[in-house]
């Protein structure tokens, strides 16, 4: 049974960072690529950044590239994003995903960015 467990999220002041973590277990990790998508209220969930299975690999989306880091660690399973010089349209729930044939999500984690 696949499981995303997405945390590390909160509310940070414009220009701050946050850290985000993705826990996955019920499918191999290491061989699939993975996602990083939010949804802001009233908006449609989009695509922040991916990373390949090997995490060579990372696109990004142009509202957070520069900004926006994505990583993982093989070996713990555990999906990364680092967002640094946060801005008040950043904030969402964001979730992690895994390039499945299937669609899986997790309850998400909510940032927020305000002074």
């Amino acid at each position: 049974q696949v499981q995303l467990v997405e945390s590390g999220g909160g509310l940070v002041q414009p220009g701050g960072s946050l850290r985000l973590s993705c826990a996955a277990s019920g499918f191999t990790f290491r061989v699939v690529n993975m996602n990083w998508y939010r949804q802001a209220p009233g908006k449609e969930r989009e695509l922040v950044a991916t990373i390949n299975s090997a995490g060579s690999i990372t696109t990004y989306a142009d509202s957070v590239k520069g900004r926006f880091t994505i990583s993982r660690d093989n070996a713990k399973n555990i999906l990364y994003l680092q967002m640094n010089s946060l801005k008040p349209e950043d904030t969402a729930v964001y979730y992690c995903n895994p390039d499945l044939l299937q669609i899986y999500w997790g309850p998400g984690t909510q940032v927020t960015v305000s002074s």
